[in-house]
């Protein structure tokens, strides 16, 4: 390696103190470095894993057309105006021809630019579905170690396939908006049951109050009260502290927002303060971190396994077990449970 690659290239321990430390450029560079999931990427994690822990991670999710940047860069003014830092992870789709990505959402948060309680970063799904990127999470520890007290995480809008945010975030948002052709699009394929906040933005629009209307009746329907994560293909079910003390439990509330007037804003904010100082005092906070660390779990094993299956498949080996498998000499079932008979 030479002089100016170590110069360009700083130490996992240069890293780490510069993102204690609130070095933005540093702070970059590690993001970059676990996004790009590098071979250092794990101890530089494990290194700030240490660090974690106090942020307050906001989940924003909704149909395509709701509004989420415009909704995200307004709650990081509302925060800022309160004093407090904010780090934004907004992701955007990739396209499954070019695997490039516009990162559009970098342009939206333009307003943002120059302030330096708020980091914005960018990401791609990199094929990933459930409208997060595979590396969000470790994104989201980066964030939490350099010391941002919220952090929002915005989802990239496919709208019925984004429950995947409620084992990241510890409240989440589902945002609707009147006028795209369903006022119910976010009841459908649980995605209603992951809010712990509804969220009607451009509620100045014709039909706001028949899309709030029909939400608030869906919410008279309500559930058990428990969180449901993926884990190791199993559905990992953990009882929540509440269970049956129905007046304890957090009541769910649709709110009006228009926010590129800042309108409800505010307010929205007050509630997600307020749902943080429910977590804390009725032990839900613990119970999502669980989730959170299963979740995290899982992609890690998950990542670890698919690595190891692709460095002891030779690619000429793969290619003639596809064939075998499209002349139907052998079942791709039992091709599967041969390849990983070899780990």
């Amino acid at each position: 390696m030479s002089a100016v690659e170590t110069i360009q290239r700083p130490s996992i321990a240069a890293l780490v103190e510069g993102v204690l430390n609130g070095h933005r450029l540093h702070l970059a560079r590690a993001i970059s470095r676990v996004e790009n999931q590098e071979n250092d990427a794990g101890e530089l994690l494990a290194a700030l894993y240490p660090h974690c822990g106090r942020a307050h991670i906001i989940g924003v999710t909704g149909a395509p057309g709701t509004g989420k940047s415009t909704l995200v860069t307004a709650l990081a003014q509302s925060y800022r105006n309160a004093g407090l830092t904010v780090g934004i992870v907004a992701i955007d789709p990739t396209s499954p021809f070019t695997g490039g990505a516009l990162l559009g959402d970098r342009v939206r948060m333009r307003s943002l630019a120059g302030d330096a309680g708020v980091f914005v970063r960018s990401m791609a799904t990199r094929g990933s579905l459930g409208g997060l990127s595979k590396t969000t999470g470790d994104v989201v520890t980066v964030l939490d170690a350099a010391g941002f007290e919220r952090i929002l995480v915005e989802t990239v809008g496919v709208g019925q396939a984004e429950v995947e945010i409620a084992s990241t975030a510890h409240t989440t948002l589902v945002v609707e908006a009147p006028g795209l052709g369903d006022e119910v699009q976010a009841i459908k394929a649980g995605i209603l049951e992951i809010a712990d906040i509804l969220v009607v933005n451009k509620a100045d629009r014709p039909g706001a109050d028949r899309t709030i209307r029909a939400l608030e009746m869906m919410l008279e329907i309500e559930g058990d009260g428990a969180r449901y994560v993926r884990h190791h293909g199993q559905l990992l079910r953990v009882e929540s502290p509440l269970e049956g003390d129905e007046e304890a439990r957090w009541k769910v509330i649709v709110m009006k927002t228009v926010a590129t007037e800042g309108s409800g804003v505010e307010a929205l904010r007050q509630r997600i303060d307020a749902h943080r100082r429910w977590l804390l005092e009725s032990g839900e906070m613990a119970l999502r971190e669980q989730l959170r660390i299963a979740h995290t779990l899982e992609n890690i094993l998950r990542a670890e396994l698919n690595r190891r299956i692709a460095s002891r498949i030779r690619p000429g080996n793969l290619e003639e077990l596809m064939e075998r498998i499209r002349r139907r000499e052998i079942d791709p079932y039992s091709a599967a449970a041969d390849l990983l008979a070899h780990l």
